[in-house]
């Protein structure tokens, strides 16, 4: 309308309520007018339309393991898992491999998963300090708040490399290794726009974090940016309740069913622990055969579910805890998200950082981090042991866990510190440690607990508190998914404090239910049918000014008329129902005749109490940039003033994505459109 004017390109502090320091320099940077009002989002329902992929490929990267697994569209109900390559850790009953990768000195990619692992440690110590090994390095997207293309990682020397480079390197070694395995099972020849890809992230992470996947699949070769709808992003813990509704009884193992037990009974005939690791055997024993069979319809466990039926996905993986909470809409058995994404960085990863903790304790930690320097290889061996250990820790256990400390610590620690690591125990007071003559670290059982509980009390106290939440009030099944629910220390601790609220369901291969469910994501899209907005999100306009009800520091002369400034014009809002195919429609004119780009700046916040995009808490997150295909001659109109071109753009917040499109009204032709998130 005539009484808004869109800004364009202005720059907001983060988190600061004053305005800028040159409000005309960004005041006077318009490019663009509104021609509509704000308007509710509006339903645009999709056609049904076939698949028009041959087959699906999913990748689940994790933050401790990642793996591939795909399904042929034409016989979807059997999914195939990735082949196992690499030496594996004996053990561990899942066929994907750990998320690291090596760079030789000169930067060039070598070796991803076990391969790489085994590579490093087998190196010369003096020599491995030149090559670059990268260990969970998955978080490092999350927790930056500046996300860019220009992110560095940082590599156990020291070395740091463009984080995307990192991110592309590993999924073109997935994409090389799923397109062979694809190709030995194909009766003919794919062509690269007939395979969809899919690829998981945790539900928490910001678009920012989003579409750097999305960035550093077009750079590893999985699609072109030219078709962007032949990737999806799937949202873990979504991933996970898609394929919860396809589970029969007999893949689960209900926690409600079990008896509760002192955590420190030290019984080793639990029901419940030998129930689990049975089905993990039998896992185990049929993987030769890489394929998994899947109901075409919803599992036996879905049919006591009723219509309206609420439950609550907790993803525990190696990150974070990522916790979603769906609905089920009968006959159709789609979801539909009741709370907005929740969770926090309380994943397995927690229990390594505090057993680097204890040792800091233990041997000081400047030791620790001369050794990690000088020793990486030796560091990285040293993370191994404890992990292959840590999956046997069990409440009520009754003997030590043995750490073997490498050969090099030992030595290290002696040359440098004059002392052996048994006297290096002794003076540290830890009772709770001990020493073997093996050359072991003795972790008690009262040692363990004080690496777990901080990691598990923080998982717990957050889905307890979601249970407190209106919207998720009346919950019938907590399902437990995720690498770190294999760990018997969080399954007893999420038994006692919520057995008795909620069933508490556990798919056997837990640490696979993801990576399944991003394959059933693929097949069908659109099963998740509602979902709920994470951040309020909008763009700054300009409104007529009104005395008494706008700021004075908001004015802006313009032609002759007063402005408030600064306005936050909502797209929608925090926690927001949207459901899939709603979209929030706006249209634009160009500022200045012949025109041929327009950016719209955005803003998000998460809290809906705004009102301008100065306030606290609101911040620039990207921007929808539009070019403009030049008007044919005559376009404007004949006598008289030349009619205004108006850009419709539509976004669409349904989507696991943010998705713009947009058409020039007057010539129809669509106007290339896209939002960056990674520029700021």
């Amino acid at each position: 309308m005539a009484d808004q004017v869109q800004m364009a390109n202005l720059e907001v502090p983060g988190a600061s309520s004053s305005t800028p320091s040159s409000p005309e320099l960004s005041r006077n940077d318009c490019s663009i007018a509104p021609l509509t009002p704000s308007p509710s989002p509006r339903s645009e329902l999709r056609p049904s339309m076939a698949c028009p992929f041959v087959v699906v490929v999913a990748i689940d990267f994790g933050t401790t393991s990642s793996g591939y697994a795909f399904s042929f569209t034409q016989d979807s109900e059997a999914i195939h898992m990735m082949k196992r390559w690499g030496s594996g850790d004996p053990g561990v009953a899942n066929q994907k491999s750990p998320t690291c990768l090596l760079l030789t000195p000169e930067l060039r990619f070598h070796s991803f998963g076990f391969t790489a692992r085994d590579f490093y440690h087998d190196l010369d110590p003096e020599e491995a300090r030149h090559w670059l090994y990268f260990d969970k390095f998955k978080m490092k997207i999350h927790s930056t708040n500046n996300l860019t293309m220009e992110t560095e990682l940082e590599a156990v020397n020291g070395r740091r490399v463009r984080a995307i480079e990192v991110f592309a390197h590993a999924l073109r070694f997935f994409r090389e290794h799923a397109l062979k395995e694809v190709k030995e099972q194909s009766s003919s020849v794919l062509e690269g726009e007939e395979i969809r890809w899919v690829i998981t992230v945790p539900a928490v992470w910001r678009q920012p974090a989003k579409q750097f996947m999305r960035e550093a699949a077009y750079l590893a070769g999985l699609v072109s940016p030219d078709c962007p709808e032949q990737l999806l992003i799937a949202l873990e813990p979504e991933a996970a309740s898609i394929y919860c509704r396809k589970l029969r009884l007999h893949q689960v193992i209900d926690l409600s069913l079990q008896p509760i037990t002192n955590a420190l009974d030290q019984d080793p005939t639990r029901p419940f622990n030998s129930s689990f690791r049975q089905a993990r055997e039998q896992l185990r024993r049929s993987r030769h055969s890489r394929t998994f069979m899947v109901e075409s319809g919803t599992g036996e466990l879905w049919s006591e579910l009723q219509t309206g039926d609420r439950y609550i996905v907790a993803d525990c993986g190696g990150g974070t805890v990522d916790l979603t909470v769906h609905q089920i809409e009968q006959p159709q058995g789609t979801l539909k998200e009741l709370y907005k994404a929740s969770g926090g960085p309380y994943g397995a990863v927690g229990v390594d950082l505090a057993f680097e903790a204890m040792l800091c304790q233990i041997f000081r930690e400047d030791f620790i981090q001369s050794f990690k320097a000088k020793r990486p290889a030796a560091w990285v061996d040293l993370t191994i042991a404890f992990e292959a250990r840590k999956r046997t820790a069990a409440p009520g256990r009754a003997n030590a866990l043995n750490i073997s400390l490498p050969f090099s610590f030992i030595d290290y620690y002696k040359r440098h510190r004059g002392q052996s690591v048994e006297a290096a125990l002794r003076r540290s007071n830890m009772n709770i440690v001990k020493w073997s003559s093996q050359g072991m670290l003795r972790l008690t059982q009262e040692a363990m607990n004080e690496l777990f509980q901080p990691t598990i009390k923080n998982i717990v106290k957050h889905i307890e508190e979601l249970m407190l939440k209106p919207e998720v009030q009346g919950v019938r099944f907590l399902f437990l998914v995720g690498g770190f629910a294999e760990s018997p220390m969080l399954q007893r601790a999420v038994q006692r404090v919520l057995g008795r609220t909620c069933r508490i369901i556990i798919p056997h291969d837990v640490g696979l239910t993801i990576l399944k469910g991003a394959v059933l994501f693929g097949l069908d899209p659109t099963v998740v049918r509602v979902r709920r907005c994470p951040l309020t999100y909008g763009v700054g306009v300009l409104n007529r000014f009104v005395e008494g009800r706008h700021p004075r520091d908001k004015l802006l002369m313009k032609d002759g008329r007063e402005w408030c400034t600064d306005i936050l014009d909502r797209f929608v809002s925090v926690d927001q129902s949207v459901a899939l195919g709603e979209a929030v429609r706006r249209s634009y004119t160009p500022a200045r005749q012949g025109q041929r780009k327009i950016i719209i700046n955005i803003y998000c916040s998460a809290t809906d109490d705004v009102t301008y995009v100065s306030d606290s808490g609101v911040r620039k997150c990207g921007a929808i940039t539009l070019d403009l295909p030049e008007a044919s001659a005559g376009a404007a109109g004949g006598a008289g003033a030349p009619e205004r071109r108006e850009i419709r753009a539509t976004m669409q917040f349904g989507d696991t994505e943010i998705k713009v499109t947009a058409v020039d009204v007057l010539s129809k032709r669509s106007v290339r459109a896209s939002i960056d998130f990674l520029s700021n």
